[in-house]
């Protein structure tokens, strides 16, 4: 497994990511966990929710992506590394500050959508599962979708005609860095519609230093 593309100081390191990759492989079968970089996409889009989800109801579409029953004890290091990653993510998108999502260099692939496709199949499995955040006015939440549902194939949408009229609107990303950004500002777009600070918390933000600026936006067509 390579490593994500914009590792921070405080990142999980390689060993903790592929330490968390196999406790989710030894899940017993017929569950089918969601790898890596899906639960990252999908903790981002529990996390956009405009209520707070509890772990009982978040945590069991990760560790089977078809619904089926889960068990009822769950590894305390598996746990334990979800709801670490779970919080890291919480940080980062309460205080609208850059995080690095999991997205990993595929051998021999110059897509960028196949590439953070994995990520993206996990946000949608979460509003999938999580369905609260697209209860919320269409209007707000159409650009920063697109940005995001931009990389899946059409046909996978369907009945979203003004969400497909938004996509087609925009330039697909360059390279994969650029569709990383994408991906990272698209979130803290939604979190300003699903989750917006209040004006006493952005006063205290400001007391303490300005914030991180966001990524640039995916270009228009």
């Amino acid at each position: 497994m390579s490593a994500p593309q914009h590792p921070a100081a405080d990142a999980f390191s390689e060993a903790e990511l592929e330490r968390l990759q196999a406790l989710l492989d030894a899940l017993p079968a017929p569950l089918e966990p969601l790898d890596v970089s899906m639960l990252d996409g999908y903790l981002c889009g529990v996390l956009l929710q405009p209520e707070a989800v509890p772990l009982n109801a978040w945590l069991p579409p990760i560790l089977d992506s078809e619904g089926r029953p889960t068990p009822a004890r769950v590894d305390d290091e598996l746990l334990a590394l979800l709801r670490r990653r779970h919080k890291e993510l919480n940080v980062a998108i309460a205080g609208r500050q850059w995080f690095d999502p999991w997205i990993f260099e595929l051998d021999e692939v110059d897509n960028p959508s196949e590439t953070v496709l994995p990520w993206v199949a996990g946000f949608a499995h979460a509003l999938d599962a999580h369905p609260a955040l697209m209860r919320l006015p269409e209007e707000p939440l159409l650009e920063p979708l697109a940005a995001i549902y931009l990389h899946l194939d059409p046909d996978d949408l369907e009945d979203a005609d003004a969400l497909l009229e938004e996509i087609e609107s925009l330039e697909p990303p360059v390279d994969l860095e650029e569709a990383v950004e994408g991906l990272v500002s698209a979130v803290l777009m939604l979190a300003d519609v699903s989750r917006p600070v209040r004006p006493q918390a952005q006063k205290g933000a400001g007391r303490a230093g300005p914030a991180r600026s966001r990524p640039k936006q995916t270009g228009r067509r």
